[in-house]
Protein backbone atom coordinates (compact mmCIF):
# COMPACT_ATOMS: atom_id res chain seq x y z
CA UNK A 1 0.00 0.00 0.00
CA UNK A 2 2.90 2.36 0.71
CA UNK A 3 4.17 1.98 -2.86
CA UNK A 4 0.69 2.76 -4.22
CA UNK A 5 0.53 5.92 -2.11
CA UNK A 6 3.94 6.89 -3.46
CA UNK A 7 2.74 6.46 -7.06
CA UNK A 8 -0.38 8.51 -6.30
CA UNK A 9 1.96 11.12 -4.82
CA UNK A 10 3.74 11.19 -8.18
CA UNK A 11 0.51 11.96 -10.06
CA UNK A 12 -0.17 14.70 -7.49
CA UNK A 13 3.25 16.26 -8.13
CA UNK A 14 3.08 16.19 -11.91
CA UNK A 15 -0.45 17.60 -12.02
CA UNK A 16 0.46 20.39 -9.60
CA UNK A 17 3.67 21.25 -11.46
CA UNK A 18 1.89 21.36 -14.82
CA UNK A 19 -0.89 23.67 -13.62
CA UNK A 20 1.03 25.98 -11.23
CA UNK A 21 1.93 28.62 -13.88
CA UNK A 22 -1.79 29.19 -14.46
CA UNK A 23 -2.33 30.48 -10.95
CA UNK A 24 1.03 32.28 -10.85
CA UNK A 25 0.78 33.84 -14.31
CA UNK A 26 1.02 37.49 -13.25
CA UNK A 27 3.74 37.16 -10.57
CA UNK A 28 5.92 35.16 -12.96
CA UNK A 29 5.40 37.66 -15.79
CA UNK A 30 6.34 40.60 -13.58
CA UNK A 31 9.41 38.91 -12.11
CA UNK A 32 10.74 37.75 -15.50
CA UNK A 33 9.75 41.01 -17.26
CA UNK A 34 7.73 39.22 -19.93
CA UNK A 35 4.07 39.28 -21.00
CA UNK A 36 1.48 36.99 -19.38
CA UNK A 37 0.95 35.31 -22.77
CA UNK A 38 4.62 34.33 -22.83
CA UNK A 39 4.28 32.75 -19.40
CA UNK A 40 1.16 30.99 -20.66
CA UNK A 41 3.32 29.34 -23.30
CA UNK A 42 4.97 27.41 -20.46
CA UNK A 43 1.72 25.48 -20.08
CA UNK A 44 1.14 25.09 -23.82
CA UNK A 45 4.64 23.81 -24.55
CA UNK A 46 4.51 21.50 -21.53
CA UNK A 47 1.35 19.83 -22.84
CA UNK A 48 2.75 19.58 -26.36
CA UNK A 49 5.89 17.81 -25.11
CA UNK A 50 3.82 15.29 -23.13
CA UNK A 51 1.62 14.67 -26.16
CA UNK A 52 4.54 14.05 -28.53
CA UNK A 53 7.00 12.28 -26.23
CA UNK A 54 4.81 9.72 -24.43
CA UNK A 55 4.87 6.86 -26.94
CA UNK A 56 8.46 7.10 -28.26
CA UNK A 57 9.94 7.46 -24.77
CA UNK A 58 7.94 4.49 -23.50
CA UNK A 59 9.17 2.37 -26.40
CA UNK A 60 12.76 3.52 -25.80
CA UNK A 61 12.66 2.64 -22.09
CA UNK A 62 10.75 -0.62 -22.51
CA UNK A 63 13.48 -2.79 -20.95
CA UNK A 64 14.21 -0.67 -17.87
CA UNK A 65 12.93 -2.16 -14.57
CA UNK A 66 10.04 -0.10 -13.25
CA UNK A 67 11.43 0.83 -9.83
CA UNK A 68 14.64 2.08 -11.41
CA UNK A 69 12.76 3.95 -14.13
CA UNK A 70 10.20 5.64 -11.88
CA UNK A 71 12.87 6.55 -9.34
CA UNK A 72 14.96 8.16 -12.09
CA UNK A 73 11.94 10.06 -13.41
CA UNK A 74 11.08 11.43 -9.97
CA UNK A 75 14.72 12.39 -9.42
CA UNK A 76 14.60 14.24 -12.74
CA UNK A 77 11.39 15.93 -11.60
CA UNK A 78 13.10 17.20 -8.46
CA UNK A 79 16.14 18.49 -10.36
CA UNK A 80 14.13 20.22 -13.10
CA UNK A 81 11.88 21.94 -10.58
CA UNK A 82 14.92 23.02 -8.57
CA UNK A 83 16.30 24.59 -11.77
CA UNK A 84 12.94 26.32 -12.20
CA UNK A 85 13.39 27.95 -8.79
CA UNK A 86 16.68 29.55 -9.86
CA UNK A 87 15.75 30.36 -13.48
CA UNK A 88 16.54 33.99 -14.25
CA UNK A 89 15.22 34.12 -17.83
CA UNK A 90 12.17 32.81 -19.65
CA UNK A 91 14.43 30.67 -21.87
CA UNK A 92 15.99 28.95 -18.88
CA UNK A 93 12.58 28.47 -17.32
CA UNK A 94 11.21 27.01 -20.55
CA UNK A 95 14.11 24.54 -20.71
CA UNK A 96 13.44 23.41 -17.14
CA UNK A 97 9.74 23.03 -17.89
CA UNK A 98 10.47 20.94 -20.99
CA UNK A 99 12.69 18.68 -18.88
CA UNK A 100 9.85 18.24 -16.37
CA UNK A 101 7.42 17.52 -19.20
CA UNK A 102 9.69 14.79 -20.60
CA UNK A 103 9.67 12.97 -17.25
CA UNK A 104 5.92 13.60 -17.01
CA UNK A 105 5.30 11.93 -20.38
CA UNK A 106 7.06 8.72 -19.36
CA UNK A 107 5.80 8.68 -15.76
CA UNK A 108 2.13 8.75 -16.76
CA UNK A 109 2.72 6.03 -19.35
CA UNK A 110 4.13 3.49 -16.89
CA UNK A 111 2.46 4.44 -13.59
CA UNK A 112 -0.86 2.66 -14.31
CA UNK A 113 0.53 -0.78 -15.25
CA UNK A 114 3.12 -0.48 -12.47
CA UNK A 115 0.45 0.24 -9.85
CA UNK A 116 -1.84 -2.48 -11.20
CA UNK A 117 0.99 -4.99 -10.90
CA UNK A 118 1.00 -4.50 -7.11
CA UNK A 119 -2.44 -6.10 -6.68
CA UNK A 120 -4.51 -8.91 -8.14
CA UNK A 121 -6.30 -8.30 -11.48
CA UNK A 122 -9.76 -7.98 -9.94
CA UNK A 123 -8.72 -4.76 -8.20
CA UNK A 124 -7.36 -2.86 -11.20
CA UNK A 125 -10.18 -0.31 -11.20
CA UNK A 126 -9.69 0.62 -7.56
CA UNK A 127 -5.93 0.79 -7.96
CA UNK A 128 -6.18 3.08 -10.98
CA UNK A 129 -8.69 5.25 -9.12
CA UNK A 130 -6.28 5.75 -6.21
CA UNK A 131 -3.41 6.64 -8.56
CA UNK A 132 -5.52 9.12 -10.54
CA UNK A 133 -7.00 10.57 -7.35
CA UNK A 134 -3.55 12.03 -6.68
CA UNK A 135 -3.95 14.26 -9.73
CA UNK A 136 -7.42 15.35 -8.69
CA UNK A 137 -6.26 16.20 -5.17
CA UNK A 138 -3.53 18.32 -6.76
CA UNK A 139 -6.17 20.35 -8.61
CA UNK A 140 -8.34 20.70 -5.50
CA UNK A 141 -5.64 21.42 -2.92
CA UNK A 142 -2.17 21.46 -4.46
CA UNK A 143 -2.60 24.16 -7.11
CA UNK A 144 -4.63 26.51 -4.86
CA UNK A 145 -2.10 26.05 -2.06
CA UNK A 146 0.78 26.66 -4.46
CA UNK A 147 -0.93 29.76 -5.82
CA UNK A 148 -1.54 31.06 -2.29
CA UNK A 149 2.11 30.46 -1.35
CA UNK A 150 3.38 32.07 -4.55
CA UNK A 151 1.30 35.18 -4.06
CA UNK A 152 2.75 35.69 -0.59
CA UNK A 153 6.30 34.35 -0.76
CA UNK A 154 7.01 34.64 -4.48
CA UNK A 155 6.35 32.18 -7.29
CA UNK A 156 9.71 30.51 -6.80
CA UNK A 157 8.67 29.38 -3.31
CA UNK A 158 5.83 27.37 -4.85
CA UNK A 159 8.16 25.44 -7.15
CA UNK A 160 10.61 24.96 -4.29
CA UNK A 161 7.81 23.39 -2.25
CA UNK A 162 6.94 21.09 -5.17
CA UNK A 163 10.57 20.03 -5.48
CA UNK A 164 10.69 19.35 -1.72
CA UNK A 165 7.61 17.15 -1.90
CA UNK A 166 9.23 15.44 -4.88
CA UNK A 167 12.14 14.34 -2.66
CA UNK A 168 9.68 12.64 -0.28
CA UNK A 169 7.79 10.87 -3.08
CA UNK A 170 11.07 9.81 -4.71
CA UNK A 171 12.19 8.22 -1.43
CA UNK A 172 8.88 6.34 -1.06
CA UNK A 173 8.97 4.93 -4.59
CA UNK A 174 12.68 4.07 -4.51
CA UNK A 175 12.31 2.33 -1.14
CA UNK A 176 8.89 0.65 -1.31
CA UNK A 177 8.23 -0.23 -4.96
CA UNK A 178 9.12 -3.87 -5.74
CA UNK A 179 11.82 -4.44 -8.33
CA UNK A 180 10.21 -6.13 -11.33
CA UNK A 181 11.00 -6.29 -15.01
CA UNK A 182 8.83 -4.25 -17.41
CA UNK A 183 7.45 -7.31 -19.20
CA UNK A 184 6.77 -9.43 -16.10
CA UNK A 185 3.46 -9.95 -14.37
CA UNK A 186 -0.25 -9.87 -15.16
CA UNK A 187 -0.44 -6.12 -15.88
CA UNK A 188 2.31 -6.02 -18.49
CA UNK A 189 -0.12 -6.82 -21.32
CA UNK A 190 -3.83 -6.46 -21.93
CA UNK A 191 -5.94 -9.18 -20.32
CA UNK A 192 -8.26 -9.38 -23.35
CA UNK A 193 -6.29 -7.78 -26.22
CA UNK A 194 -8.47 -6.08 -28.82
CA UNK A 195 -6.98 -3.52 -31.20
CA UNK A 196 -10.38 -2.36 -32.54
CA UNK A 197 -11.71 -1.59 -29.08
CA UNK A 198 -8.45 -0.02 -28.04
CA UNK A 199 -8.51 2.50 -30.89
CA UNK A 200 -12.17 3.13 -30.21
CA UNK A 201 -11.14 3.91 -26.63
CA UNK A 202 -8.49 6.34 -27.92
CA UNK A 203 -11.10 8.18 -30.02
CA UNK A 204 -13.48 8.37 -27.06
CA UNK A 205 -10.65 9.72 -24.89
CA UNK A 206 -9.91 12.52 -27.37
CA UNK A 207 -13.54 13.55 -27.82
CA UNK A 208 -14.71 13.31 -24.23
CA UNK A 209 -11.63 15.12 -22.93
CA UNK A 210 -12.01 17.83 -25.56
CA UNK A 211 -15.63 18.32 -24.52
CA UNK A 212 -14.75 18.59 -20.84
CA UNK A 213 -11.88 21.02 -21.42
CA UNK A 214 -13.80 23.18 -23.93
CA UNK A 215 -16.32 23.85 -21.17
CA UNK A 216 -13.97 23.93 -18.17
CA UNK A 217 -11.33 26.28 -19.60
CA UNK A 218 -13.77 29.18 -19.61
CA UNK A 219 -15.86 28.16 -16.60
CA UNK A 220 -14.97 31.34 -14.70
CA UNK A 221 -16.56 33.48 -17.43
CA UNK A 222 -19.61 31.21 -17.48
CA UNK A 223 -20.04 31.54 -13.71
CA UNK A 224 -19.99 35.34 -13.80
CA UNK A 225 -21.55 36.13 -17.18
CA UNK A 226 -24.19 33.39 -17.52
CA UNK A 227 -24.94 32.27 -13.97
CA UNK A 228 -24.67 35.81 -12.65
CA UNK A 229 -22.56 34.87 -9.62
CA UNK A 230 -19.98 37.32 -8.25
CA UNK A 231 -16.32 36.84 -9.17
CA UNK A 232 -15.57 36.15 -5.51
CA UNK A 233 -17.59 32.93 -5.75
CA UNK A 234 -15.46 31.36 -8.50
CA UNK A 235 -13.01 29.77 -6.06
CA UNK A 236 -15.83 28.23 -4.02
CA UNK A 237 -17.57 26.81 -7.11
CA UNK A 238 -14.31 25.33 -8.40
CA UNK A 239 -13.61 23.86 -4.96
CA UNK A 240 -17.02 22.15 -5.02
CA UNK A 241 -16.19 20.79 -8.47
CA UNK A 242 -12.80 19.56 -7.26
CA UNK A 243 -14.21 17.79 -4.21
CA UNK A 244 -16.83 16.13 -6.42
CA UNK A 245 -14.04 15.02 -8.78
CA UNK A 246 -12.10 13.29 -6.00
CA UNK A 247 -15.24 11.57 -4.72
CA UNK A 248 -16.20 10.57 -8.25
CA UNK A 249 -12.91 8.94 -9.12
CA UNK A 250 -12.78 6.98 -5.85
CA UNK A 251 -16.39 5.86 -6.19
CA UNK A 252 -15.75 4.76 -9.78
CA UNK A 253 -13.02 2.29 -8.82
CA UNK A 254 -15.25 -0.62 -7.68
CA UNK A 255 -17.63 -0.04 -10.61
CA UNK A 256 -14.74 -0.19 -13.08
CA UNK A 257 -13.64 -3.49 -11.53
CA UNK A 258 -17.09 -4.99 -12.11
CA UNK A 259 -17.84 -3.59 -15.57
CA UNK A 260 -15.34 -1.11 -17.02
CA UNK A 261 -17.05 -0.58 -20.37
CA UNK A 262 -20.40 0.09 -18.70
CA UNK A 263 -18.61 2.51 -16.39
CA UNK A 264 -17.22 4.32 -19.42
CA UNK A 265 -20.69 4.65 -20.96
CA UNK A 266 -22.14 5.96 -17.69
CA UNK A 267 -19.41 8.54 -17.08
CA UNK A 268 -19.47 9.93 -20.63
CA UNK A 269 -23.28 10.11 -20.49
CA UNK A 270 -23.12 11.89 -17.12
CA UNK A 271 -20.68 14.44 -18.49
CA UNK A 272 -22.82 14.99 -21.59
CA UNK A 273 -26.01 15.51 -19.58
CA UNK A 274 -24.31 17.87 -17.11
CA UNK A 275 -22.91 20.09 -19.88
CA UNK A 276 -26.20 20.09 -21.76
CA UNK A 277 -27.94 21.01 -18.52
CA UNK A 278 -25.54 23.90 -18.01
CA UNK A 279 -26.34 25.16 -21.49
CA UNK A 280 -30.08 24.96 -20.82
CA UNK A 281 -30.26 25.96 -17.13
CA UNK A 282 -26.90 27.57 -16.38
CA UNK A 283 -28.53 30.96 -15.84
CA UNK A 284 -29.95 29.63 -12.55
CA UNK A 285 -27.07 29.88 -10.01
CA UNK A 286 -28.01 26.98 -7.72
CA UNK A 287 -28.56 24.58 -10.62
CA UNK A 288 -25.34 25.76 -12.28
CA UNK A 289 -23.24 25.00 -9.18
CA UNK A 290 -24.70 21.49 -8.89
CA UNK A 291 -24.20 20.73 -12.58
CA UNK A 292 -20.62 22.06 -12.57
CA UNK A 293 -19.87 19.67 -9.69
CA UNK A 294 -21.56 16.77 -11.53
CA UNK A 295 -19.57 17.51 -14.69
CA UNK A 296 -16.36 17.37 -12.65
CA UNK A 297 -17.42 14.12 -10.98
CA UNK A 298 -18.27 12.56 -14.33
CA UNK A 299 -15.01 13.50 -16.02
CA UNK A 300 -12.88 12.32 -13.08
CA UNK A 301 -14.71 8.98 -13.02
CA UNK A 302 -14.22 8.80 -16.79
CA UNK A 303 -10.43 8.86 -16.35
CA UNK A 304 -10.66 5.91 -13.95
CA UNK A 305 -12.69 3.98 -16.53
CA UNK A 306 -10.06 4.76 -19.17
CA UNK A 307 -7.32 3.43 -16.93
CA UNK A 308 -9.21 0.22 -16.21
CA UNK A 309 -10.06 -0.39 -19.84
CA UNK A 310 -6.55 0.16 -21.17
CA UNK A 311 -5.38 -2.67 -18.92
CA UNK A 312 -8.07 -4.86 -20.45
CA UNK A 313 -7.93 -4.17 -24.19
CA UNK A 314 -4.30 -3.13 -24.75
CA UNK A 315 -3.41 -4.91 -27.99
CA UNK A 316 0.17 -5.42 -26.87
CA UNK A 317 2.21 -4.02 -24.00
CA UNK A 318 0.07 -2.10 -21.53
CA UNK A 319 2.65 0.66 -21.01
CA UNK A 320 2.68 1.52 -24.72
CA UNK A 321 -1.11 1.45 -24.74
CA UNK A 322 -1.21 3.73 -21.69
CA UNK A 323 1.28 6.07 -23.38
CA UNK A 324 -0.94 6.24 -26.46
CA UNK A 325 -3.97 6.96 -24.31
CA UNK A 326 -2.06 9.66 -22.40
CA UNK A 327 -1.14 11.30 -25.70
CA UNK A 328 -4.79 11.10 -26.78
CA UNK A 329 -5.95 12.82 -23.60
CA UNK A 330 -3.44 15.61 -24.20
CA UNK A 331 -4.71 15.96 -27.77
CA UNK A 332 -8.16 16.36 -26.27
CA UNK A 333 -6.93 18.96 -23.78
CA UNK A 334 -5.20 21.02 -26.47
CA UNK A 335 -8.01 20.68 -29.00
CA UNK A 336 -10.73 21.34 -26.45
CA UNK A 337 -9.11 24.55 -25.22
CA UNK A 338 -8.61 25.72 -28.82
CA UNK A 339 -12.18 24.97 -29.92
CA UNK A 340 -13.54 26.48 -26.73
CA UNK A 341 -11.60 29.66 -27.41
CA UNK A 342 -13.02 29.91 -30.92
CA UNK A 343 -16.55 29.37 -29.63
CA UNK A 344 -16.05 31.89 -26.83
CA UNK A 345 -14.94 34.57 -29.28
CA UNK A 346 -17.85 34.06 -31.66
CA UNK A 347 -20.78 33.01 -29.45
CA UNK A 348 -19.81 33.71 -25.82
CA UNK A 349 -19.24 31.62 -22.70
CA UNK A 350 -22.74 30.15 -22.82
CA UNK A 351 -22.01 28.26 -26.04
CA UNK A 352 -18.86 26.60 -24.71
CA UNK A 353 -21.15 24.32 -22.72
CA UNK A 354 -23.07 23.34 -25.83
CA UNK A 355 -19.79 22.62 -27.63
CA UNK A 356 -18.67 20.43 -24.75
CA UNK A 357 -21.99 18.59 -24.73
CA UNK A 358 -21.84 17.95 -28.49
CA UNK A 359 -18.31 16.53 -28.28
CA UNK A 360 -19.34 14.36 -25.32
CA UNK A 361 -22.42 13.18 -27.26
CA UNK A 362 -20.22 12.05 -30.15
CA UNK A 363 -17.97 10.24 -27.67
CA UNK A 364 -21.03 8.61 -26.11
CA UNK A 365 -22.23 7.44 -29.52
CA UNK A 366 -18.87 5.80 -30.19
CA UNK A 367 -18.88 4.22 -26.75
CA UNK A 368 -22.32 2.72 -27.28
CA UNK A 369 -21.14 1.45 -30.67
CA UNK A 370 -18.63 -0.82 -28.92
CA UNK A 371 -21.25 -3.58 -28.88
CA UNK A 372 -21.26 -3.55 -32.67
CA UNK A 373 -17.51 -4.18 -32.87
CA UNK A 374 -16.87 -7.86 -33.64
CA UNK A 375 -14.72 -9.85 -31.23
CA UNK A 376 -11.05 -10.17 -32.18
CA UNK A 377 -10.19 -12.96 -34.58
CA UNK A 378 -9.27 -16.13 -32.84
CA UNK A 379 -5.89 -17.66 -33.42
CA UNK A 380 -5.62 -21.22 -34.71
CA UNK A 381 -6.30 -23.66 -31.93
CA UNK A 382 -7.86 -21.19 -29.50
CA UNK A 383 -11.44 -20.72 -28.40
CA UNK A 384 -13.47 -17.83 -29.75
CA UNK A 385 -13.47 -15.10 -27.11
CA UNK A 386 -16.70 -13.71 -25.70
CA UNK A 387 -17.81 -10.21 -26.66
CA UNK A 388 -15.89 -7.71 -24.59
CA UNK A 389 -19.05 -6.15 -23.13
CA UNK A 390 -20.14 -9.51 -21.77
CA UNK A 391 -16.74 -10.32 -20.32
CA UNK A 392 -16.62 -6.93 -18.61
CA UNK A 393 -20.03 -7.41 -17.03
CA UNK A 394 -18.92 -10.37 -14.97
CA UNK A 395 -18.44 -9.50 -11.30
CA UNK A 396 -15.06 -10.22 -9.83
CA UNK A 397 -14.62 -12.26 -6.70
CA UNK A 398 -14.94 -9.92 -3.72
CA UNK A 399 -11.95 -9.42 -1.49
CA UNK A 400 -11.99 -9.15 2.27
CA UNK A 401 -9.68 -6.13 2.11
CA UNK A 402 -9.85 -3.11 -0.23
CA UNK A 403 -6.46 -3.77 -1.80
CA UNK A 404 -5.41 -7.29 -0.94
CA UNK A 405 -2.60 -8.61 -3.10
Amino acid sequence: MGALIGLAGGTFLYTAAEALPIGLLLPMAVDLAVSPSQVGMLVTVYGAVVMVASVPLTALMRKVPRRRLLSALLAGFVVSNAITVFASTLTMLMAARIATAVTHALFWAVVVPTAAELFRPGLHGRVVAVVFAGGNVALVLGVPAGTWLGQRAGWRASFLAVAGLGVIVFAMVAWLLPSTGPLQGHASRGRTPDSCRFWLLVAVAVLSTAGAIAAYTYIALFITEVSGLPASSIGTVLLARGVASVLGILAAGPIVDRSPWSALVATVALQCMALLGLYAFGHQPAIAIVLIAIAGLGFAAFTAALGGLVLQVAPGRSDLAAATLSAAVNVGITGGAFLGGLTLGSHGAHSTMLLGAVLAAVALTLTLGERLVPPPRRKHGTATPEPVSRRYSRPTRPSSEPFSS
